[in-house]
């Protein structure tokens, strides 16, 4: 007689939880805003991501283990898919963690986003040069979040893809030079990839815009 078997409902449980655990994007997150920091948690736990919030570039490198340069799994054992990093910080910027970051061959693949309350363009330009893979600009908006989780998991492991992104770094300068192409970027996004129209068709978009439209910047934290 054939031996019939009944699964255990705990192990079929572990199973889904850990079927769902690799379908989570774990992402990075680094402001050393208390409450800027609470609410991009709160976004990409919406968006159903994984998240660990730290507070400053330091504590983002301890966590990484960039030290070892081994992995670029975190301290709990978690691959970390997305880092998320305000710009603006004490003792390390978004800028010097970043550059941390691609100079590292362990950590040089992970997808790193900036964000800023300012709209400063050698600062965009920089970012974007050195290897950011986006500049946002605050406050973020859970359609960033969920826009930059599709876009992660789509990507995910197409290594020629990411090799292109990083040689398009080198001719985004000269895209953010023209100040009429520039004010045709009034979402919170700023990447490489929007600067592409001409600066006639720009301007006839910004001024076909509401001026209630228009990007609010904050202040300089």
């Amino acid at each position: 007689m054939a031996r019939v078997f009944q699964q255990d409902p705990v192990f079929v449980f572990l199973v889904i939880e850990m079927e769902k655990m690799a379908d989570e994007l774990h992402v990075l997150a680094v402001d050393d805003s208390h409450v800027d920091r609470k609410v991009i948690e709160r976004l990409l736990k919406i968006s159903s991501c994984k998240v660990t919030a730290v507070e400053s570039g330091r504590r983002a490198l301890q966590y990484l283990g960039l030290d070892g340069e081994k992995t670029s799994v975190g301290i709990d054992g978690l691959k970390v898919n997305l880092i998320l990093t305000d710009y603006s910080m004490p003792g390390m910027t978004g800028y010097e963690l970043l550059k941390k970051i691609k100079e590292s061959s362990a950590l040089s693949k992970i997808p790193v986003v900036i964000m800023s309350s300012e709209k400063i363009l050698p600062r965009i330009d920089r970012c974007l040069e050195e290897g950011a893979e986006e500049f946002l600009l605050k406050p973020v908006k859970l359609s960033d979040v969920k826009r930059l989780k599709n876009f992660i998991l789509r990507g995910e492991g197409d290594n020629e893809e990411t090799d292109k992104r990083i040689k398009e770094g080198s001719s985004r300068k000269r895209k953010f030079q023209d100040d009429s192409l520039t004010q045709s970027v009034p979402s919170s996004l700023v990447t490489g990839h929007d600067i592409q129209s001409t600066p006639e068709s720009s301007a006839a978009s910004v001024s076909q815009q509401p001026l209630s439209k228009q990007p609010k910047i904050g202040n300089a934290r």
